[in-house]
């Protein structure tokens, strides 16, 4: 999962697209870039951290010419470590200046690999897919280009290169020096990317960015989702360019977008993502009244902050009292991510406090987004019971997750989810509650249709195992979780050399 922008304005695009990653700062934590280009030269400063603590004051002097620009929040997936060579947006000179960030994940990366050196004689200096998908873009661009100068058909027939290529799930902004922003998603429509516009007396700017809450908070008047398979140009004379480059498409956004990734504040694929998770609150309720009728919960209590409205919703449903019991320290990074059982432990007890007014001698509902590893659920259900709790009731209002997801979400691979091989009952002793209610997969699928009743299907591979673009093998899996399991190990070896300084500025040919 990783938050991308783009944009071309009027006026210098540093600080707007430094706002703009503020705002997608949830989308990834551990790295963060801006490129901008002037004319033929761009200027890039990228490095591990959240944004505030890789851009400095002169780093954003550096980065202040140029009316254009892309920017990238980075969160590694797939198992990926945390190397500071990976950070986005990636950058090539030929054939033409380009830089590019990218949100998804390549499944056919090892065979693109191949490709671009044996075949296109092109170099990968990483193991990003990213940095494999702008060679692509590249190659593509060259091949075919006929003429001096490049013009909107000849980036659109290169995108649909691409996507004849390119498996997996991707949207991807990037830069092309002299020329204008380009803006383009997966056939399936994956990962989410939205388009706004904004009028000044000099003429419209468009940004395209991952969320709309970012359109929001810079100004921009929200205009359309790119469409699986599209492509749009911006050129740098501000005309907006589109086409359909992929020869079969079709709409399967990622449901986990709705559950947890995304800000409640944005709306995606015509979804509201706030009305999704009151949706999914109401559907849990039912699920409660139908096999539990008989239930003795006191009160109903979010796990900050993502099941806040799924559980205001339940509450109101059930008729029950909805209390805040947890109060959560916004400093501590996301526990799922961090290495070793004992750091994510140590890290629940940082990130969360009980307030014991709350759950003293009451049999307490408590209400999270998703269970994953269920490290964190176990110990937030001993917090309740060492806060006085009577009994400790726990609703999911998302459905176990089973299988690993390959399209973008740093998922833990099989043998560490809680939920695979094991039943309701188990996964209940496991986080050592009185009960466990689990949302079924159905009622959140129509959660989301409930917002917008166009989407018939998602990509809910981390629930069913039903991987959408058909390529997806148990050898493929084992692969992907031998190589986050060495991304660990070397992940922890370098945890020292986290903080680099990258800032650069980089002369297309």
């Amino acid at each position: 999962m990783c938050g991308i922008l783009g944009v071309v304005a009027q006026t210098p695009v540093n600080q707007l697209l430094y706002d703009g990653l503020q705002v997608l700062q949830h989308r990834g934590q551990d790295a963060a870039g801006i490129a901008t280009v002037d004319g033929n030269t761009f200027h890039l400063h990228k490095g591990n951290g959240l944004v505030r603590d890789v851009f400095r004051t002169r780093n954003m002097r550096a980065l202040a010419a140029g009316k254009a620009g892309i920017a990238h929040v980075r969160y590694p997936t797939a198992g990926s470590a945390v190397d500071h060579n990976e950070a986005q947006p990636f950058y090539v000179n030929s054939p033409f200046g380009i830089v590019l960030g990218h949100n998804g994940n390549l499944t056919n990366t090892a065979q693109l690999q191949k490709e671009l050196f044996l075949e296109d004689r092109r170099h990968v200096n990483t193991n990003s897919d990213s940095e494999v998908l702008l060679n692509v873009l590249a190659h593509e661009l060259q091949a075919q280009s006929k003429l001096p100068r490049l013009d909107a058909e000849t980036i659109f027939s290169a995108v649909s290169g691409v996507h004849r290529r390119c498996r997996g799930a991707y949207a991807v902004v990037a830069m092309i020096a002299g020329y204008g922003l380009l803006a383009f998603r997966d056939s399936f429509g994956i990962r989410p990317l939205v388009i706004g516009t904004h009028e000044t007396e000099e003429g419209v700017e468009y940004l395209v960015a991952s969320e709309s809450v970012a359109l929001d908070t810079l100004g921009f008047k929200f205009l359309r989702d790119v469409a699986p398979g599209e492509a749009v140009f911006v050129d740098f004379a501000g005309n907006l360019h589109s086409k359909q480059c992929a020869q079969q498409s079709s709409f399967n956004p990622c449901i986990f977008e709705y559950v947890y990734l995304a800000r409640p504040d944005s709306v995606i694929d015509g979804v509201s993502v706030y009305e999704t998770r009151l949706n999914m609150g109401e559907y849990l309720a039912d699920k409660i009244n139908r096999e539990w009728p008989e239930h003795d919960i006191d009160v109903v209590i979010p796990i900050p902050d993502s099941s806040r409205p799924s559980a205001l919703q339940l509450a109101y449903r059930l008729n029950i009292p909805f209390r805040e019991g947890f109060v959560k320290n916004r400093y501590i990074g996301r526990t799922f991510i961090m290495p070793g059982q004992a750091m994510r432990k140590k890290s629940v007890r940082q990130k969360l406090n009980a307030i014991g007014v709350e759950f003293k001698d009451k049999n307490v509902l408590l209400v999270d987004d998703s269970i994953v590893r269920g490290t964190t659920s176990r110990e937030i259900v001993q917090m309740a019971r060492d806060a006085g709790a009577r009994k400790v009731y726990f609703a999911s209002a998302a459905p176990p997750v089973r299988f690993p997801n390959v399209y973008g979400i740093d998922m833990p691979s099989r043998h560490e989810l809680i939920a695979t091989g094991r039943d309701d009952a188990e996964i209940c002793r496991e986080i050592s509650a009185d009960r466990l209610i689990y949302q079924d997969l159905e009622d959140l699928k129509a959660a989301v249709r409930k917002a917008n009743p166009a989407i018939q299907n998602f990509d809910a591979s981390c629930f069913n195992g039903e991987y959408i673009t058909g390529d997806i093998t148990p050898e493929y899996l084992d692969r992907v979780e031998a190589a986050r399991a060495g991304g660990k190990a070397n992940q922890n070896a370098d945890d020292d050399q986290m903080e680099l300084d990258l800032a650069m500025s980089l002369s297309s040919m």
